[in-house]
């Protein structure tokens, strides 16, 4: 099968390239992966007694956009964590994982013309990869907008020219960040939102990090949005059970907005979706109405937040994530060094530039490395102390 032009110049994936620059050569230690951000921490010990429950559910087909009872758990949490009132038949749908939603939200709400020109996608660089095939897909020009250590990790839209902010259909935004575990404050999110109004697009707002925190918890785009009396249609939030629960092997999430927007996100669903299966909607209910499991996860993190605030200080340019569970430390250069971490410490992380892309201002991604705080702290804290101290070994020599 040959993939239309327009997606040509992708680059290899983060992750086989990764496997490209590393796995000729023999680590020098114990291997030990803080690459991918898959967590490690133990899901809800009722899940299995749920699947059980419900097996017979797996001989009928689900529906389509989420279970009623899913639909008001998630109404529900919605407005325990963020104080915002939505309607879980119009304005919620069960999704298969965030990844769906964000790439399918994109075909279902990207106009072909806007301002009668090709419309424009913005996007945080580095960013999760989907948004950037999602505006390949609706063919948009999409523009990348580094989000550095001056602009505090977070794009900075407002800087964009008028031309292009008024051929913005969509912008992306992540908060907390990956990779750089930044948080989106209220300011910055009604700035956003008053941007959005000025030049009518939609705010895709990627919040699936937003349960792993430290301090406080985040802001809500929602929340936010309703605040300032902004269209309902301006906004759709996404969330998963992946981080917020330890199931990412569930593949469950949420799209949440405006009736309208909704509403087509269904229309796609219904001629080229897959609903989550029945016993998999059933543990997705009962995790978005528990926060005991989510407040225990909370707390496995804690220590390592700590012991990384102990390894790295004197590191220039290290900022203590405020959220997520990745460390986006500076380097020299992250290939260069990912691949030295792993010959001499058998240390795998995965070089900055992996996740964003080239700009007339440069990589944002280069002089980093991402590291997933993901494993029990047992083995993350000998790994994480080696780290350090081949860091240090390094910027000596």
């Amino acid at each position: 099968m040959i993939l239309p032009e327009r997606f040509s110049n992708l680059p290899e994936y983060a992750f086989p390239r990764l496997r490209s620059l590393l796995d000729a050569h023999p680590p020098g230690g114990e291997p030990v992966a803080m690459t991918i951000g898959e967590p490690q921490h133990p899901f809800p010990d009722w899940v299995p007694e749920v699947l059980a429950e419900t097996a017979a559910l797996w001989g009928k087909y689900p529906p389509n956009e989420g279970s009623p009872a899913l639909l008001e758990a998630i109404a529900g949490w919605i407005g325990r964590r963020f104080g915002v009132s939505v309607d879980p038949a119009r304005q919620i749908m069960a999704l298969n994982g965030t990844r769906e939603g964000l790439f399918n939200a994109a075909i279902a709400l990207c106009p072909e013309r806007k301002a009668g020109q090709r419309p424009v996608i913005l996007l945080p660089n580095p960013f999760y990869q989907v948004y950037a095939v999602a505006g390949l897909a609706v063919e948009a020009e999409v523009v990348f907008v580094n989000a550095t250590a001056e602009t505090g990790f977070l794009p900075d839209y407002t800087r964009l020219p008028k031309e292009v902010l008024d051929r913005t259909a969509i912008a992306y935004l992540c908060s907390p960040s990956n990779p750089q575990g930044a948080v989106a404050d209220r300011a910055y999110m009604e700035t956003l939102v008053r941007l959005a109004e000025a030049h009518d697009f939609t705010i895709f707002a990627d919040e699936c990090y937003s349960e792993v925190w430290r301090g406080s918890a985040p802001e809500g785009m929602l929340r936010v949005a309703q605040d300032l009396g902004a269209d309902p249609e301006r906004v759709v939030i996404f969330h998963s059970l992946s981080k917020r629960s330890n199931l990412p092997g569930l593949r469950s999430g949420f799209a949440a907005g405006g009736p309208r927007s909704i509403a087509a996100l269904k229309q796609l669903r219904a001629y080229a979706g897959a609903p989550l299966p029945g016993p998999v909607q059933a543990v997705s209910t009962r995790a978005w109405s528990d926060e005991t499991h989510v407040e225990a996860n909370r707390a496995l993190y804690a220590p390592k937040y700590e012991l990384a605030d102990k390894l790295f200080p004197a590191r220039p340019g290290y900022l203590p994530p405020q959220a997520g569970f990745f460390l986006w430390l500076p380097v020299a250069d992250g290939e260069t060094t990912a691949l030295h971490l792993w010959r001499t410490s058998g240390l795998r992380v995965l070089p900055g530039a992996y996740l964003s892309r080239d700009t007339a201002d440069g990589n944002p991604g280069a002089g980093y490395i991402r590291v997933a705080l993901v494993a029990p702290l047992d083995v993350l804290a000998p790994a994480l102390t080696r780290l350090a101290a081949d860091l240090d070994t390094t910027r000596s020599a």
